[in-house]
């Protein structure tokens, strides 16, 4: 588990720069702009002009720094930084920002703190700030992102408070990585206006799938979760008007106290009425912000959801549609659902605990939060051991 962030000896930085780190194979091939990239140093150079590039990343202690340009050195965790990464250094901070890192299974660019939900469960609540500076933040970035990438996040807050500088990004996205599914975190409101969904059809992106929130099967446990009351009509009406412009949308359920009762009709609902949906995953909760804050009203040990959750997900298994099970450790989960569990957790917050050990299926296994302490785990955590032996041994 790597950290987006680190500390470092950095020197001949003027302002903020958003650069893209290339070992010197890929600098020689000029791929990236070499005013926006770093060359990763790890033994002496003779033939490659450094002047032309935005400055190095010493690698190791011996090599010496070029007479020009930015110099990084020293990183205080190794590994956080490496060729291919896109960083945020500014002047007079040792701090190095990472904002894409190549091989990541979870690499997400942020669209701004503002939201116009408040979710009792938010594990990043939002803030009422002036952030507009994301949205340069964004284009400065998207050039210098691997083109054969397969999928980018984009999340917030909630991206579509962005109005058409939403468009704008989503232009970006197309002109720099064509090939690559832009997948947006979206509460789904701002499309119940018919406009606002047209324009960003009008950007014609080949690859992007909204994943949106749907709590439950009618307005008073969605409204309540989100803490905005209209919210589910508002939701619920945006998920028809993407559906009008053929929009990837995935359905995300988060489980929770709340809303488990009545998985199964939300199941259902999902089924006769929202059937144009591509996915729908139901989610574990985050230990982390309003979830911390909110967990004793929020919180059910999945172990206790287990009914709930295989008669959801098989009544849309069954019936053809495409249900998932996002952040809910193997070993917690009927066994006739295993198949449905995804390792969903970002690499750079993902964990296992040392009950993990010695299961058979922990490679398949999501994991753990890196937040997860005593209150938000299972009991029914343990190693799945070979068939034979009953993975819900001792668990009451």
């Amino acid at each position: 588990m790597l950290p987006l962030y680190t500390q470092a000896d950095i020197q001949h930085l003027d302002g903020a720069q958003v650069l893209k780190i290339v070992d010197v194979p890929e600098a020689r091939t000029g791929r990236f702009p070499p005013e926006k990239s770093l060359v990763w140093l790890d033994q002496p150079l003779t033939d490659l002009a450094l002047e032309n590039f935005a400055g190095a990343v010493l690698a190791v202690p011996e090599i010496t720094p070029p007479k020009s340009g930015i110099t990084i050195r020293n990183p205080k965790t190794q590994g956080v930084i490496a060729p291919g990464d896109v960083i945020r250094v500014q002047e007079g901070s040792s701090r190095i920002s990472v904002f894409y890192r190549r091989g990541s299974n979870s690499n997400t660019l942020m669209a701004t703190e503002r939201c116009n939900s408040f979710c009792i469960m938010c594990s990043q609540p939002p803030r009422e700030v002036e952030d507009s500076w994301f949205v340069q933040q964004m284009l400065d970035t998207i050039p210098l992102i691997d083109p054969e990438e397969s999928m980018l996040g984009l999340s917030g807050g909630e991206p579509t408070l962005l109005g058409d500088d939403l468009a704008v990004i989503l232009y970006q996205a197309r002109k720099h990585l064509p090939d690559t599914t832009l997948h947006i975190l979206s509460n789904g409101r701002r499309f119940s206006d018919p406009t606002f969904t047209r324009m960003i059809a009008a950007v014609k992106h080949p690859h992007l799938q909204w994943g949106i929130p749907l709590y439950s099967d009618g307005p008073g446990q969605h409204d309540h979760i989100v803490q905005s009351r209209g919210a589910w009509h508002e939701t619920i009406d945006g998920l028809y008007n993407l559906a009008r412009i053929e929009a990837s949308i995935e359905i995300r359920v988060v489980v929770q106290k709340s809303n488990i009762d009545r998985l199964p009709e939300l199941a259902r609902f999902i089924f006769h009425n929202l059937s144009f949906v591509d996915h729908i995953a139901f989610m574990a909760l985050e230990p982390m912000g309003f979830a911390r804050t909110n967990r004793d009203s929020i919180w059910i040990d999945p172990i206790d959801c287990r009914d709930q959750l295989y008669e959801a997900v098989s009544y849309l298994a069954d019936r053809g549609m495409n249900p998932s099970l996002y952040n809910f450790p193997i070993c917690t989960i009927e066994p006739a659902l295993h198949d449905f569990c995804r390792q969903s957790i970002s690499d750079w917050k993902n964990v296992y605990l040392p009950a993990c050990d010695g299961c058979i299926e922990k490679t398949n296994c999501c994991g753990f939060f890196r937040t997860i302490d005593p209150g938000w785990t299972s009991r029914g955590i343990q190693p799945i051991t070979p068939p034979g032996t009953s993975i819900f041994q001792g668990a009451t």
